[in-house]
């Protein structure tokens, strides 16, 4: 068995065009390029977001399906709302952005999937991608990547 970490590092940028604070960025080919590096053929791989305000999940990276999402969790956690963790002289924090509604969204979302590794590759459908959703940004982000498996007969380590 081998195990392997890395830690992404990403600079997240809004999708939306009146510059709102989300935006999709698929990390499928950066994790495929991890699992090669790692020299795993089967395992598993464990993505975390590093972030209280961001979310990791898996769905088809189509534009347009992402902008729904988008205005979908507007909706759902509107950013303009009445939240108490949005009282920041009350919390004694008055340096801190207004953003309940982005840590409501990742809760709901989640921070975390494990998948599995099979010859190589993440087990996905043919149109699933992995997605990390930024809430609160544009910002620096850290995604931790843990993969677990066994190498490849050939120029195993």
């Amino acid at each position: 068995m081998k195990f392997f970490h890395h830690t992404l590092r990403l600079n997240t940028q809004s999708l939306n065009p009146s510059g709102g604070s989300t935006s999709i960025i698929d990390l499928t080919p950066q994790l495929h390029a991890l699992i090669a590096q790692a020299n795993i053929q089967q395992g598993s791989i464990t993505i975390t977001s590093q972030h209280t305000t961001a979310a990791i999940t898996i769905n088809e990276n189509e534009p347009r399906l992402l902008l729904d999402l988008q205005r979908f969790l507007a909706r759902l956690v509107p950013p303009e709302a009445e939240y108490a963790h949005n009282d920041i002289e009350a919390r004694g924090m008055p340096d801190e952005p207004r953003n309940a509604h982005a840590h409501i969204a990742a809760m709901l979302l989640g921070a975390t999937t494990t998948l599995g590794i099979t010859d190589g590759r993440l087990a996905l459908g043919q149109y699933q991608s992995v997605l990390f959703v930024e809430l609160d940004g544009p910002r620096a982000r850290s995604i931790a990547v843990q993969i677990s498996g066994i190498a490849s007969a050939i120029n195993a380590a």
